[in-house]
């Protein structure tokens, strides 16, 4: 494994020692993103008060939005997530964040499209609650 550090310390900071393999995979996601990553990006988060990062480097994954102020994760889900084989990757991926004590929203890329304020509302109540800005 590349970080042998406890689950809890890959969340300290902005100092986690990153799989420079990944980075630049991270960076290159970030410069193609998809339509509806733009979207999200573009119209919601890029601006949402509690900051969010594009592709974001955890552990040995890469979140497509990551808040470290609400310990969330936004992942939007294209077509080649509901193959069983993908299906079984992201439920590991979840449950290794989730360890960490991060909680996953999961969104398909069809969600964003066709009912973008309701993504947004779910994305805003729940960075709030976990942040500590809601009751």
């Amino acid at each position: 494994m590349f970080d042998n550090r406890k689950p809890e310390d890959l969340l300290k900071g902005n100092n986690m020692e990153r799989n420079p393999a990944l980075k630049r995979n991270a960076q290159n996601l970030r410069k193609n993103q998809t339509k509806e990553e733009g979207l999200l990006w573009n119209l919601f988060l890029k601006r949402y008060p509690l900051r969010f990062r594009r592709q974001y480097v955890i552990g040995n994954y890469i979140a497509d939005f990551y808040c470290h102020g609400a310990k969330l994760v936004v992942e939007l889900d294209g077509s080649q997530h509901y193959d069983p084989g993908e299906a079984q990757k992201d439920d590991v991926r979840t449950q290794y964040l989730e360890s960490l004590g991060v909680c996953v929203l999961r969104f398909s890329n069809l969600d964003v499209l066709r009912r973008f304020e309701d993504v947004c509302a779910q994305i805003d109540r729940t960075a709030k609650l976990r942040a500590g800005q809601l009751p």
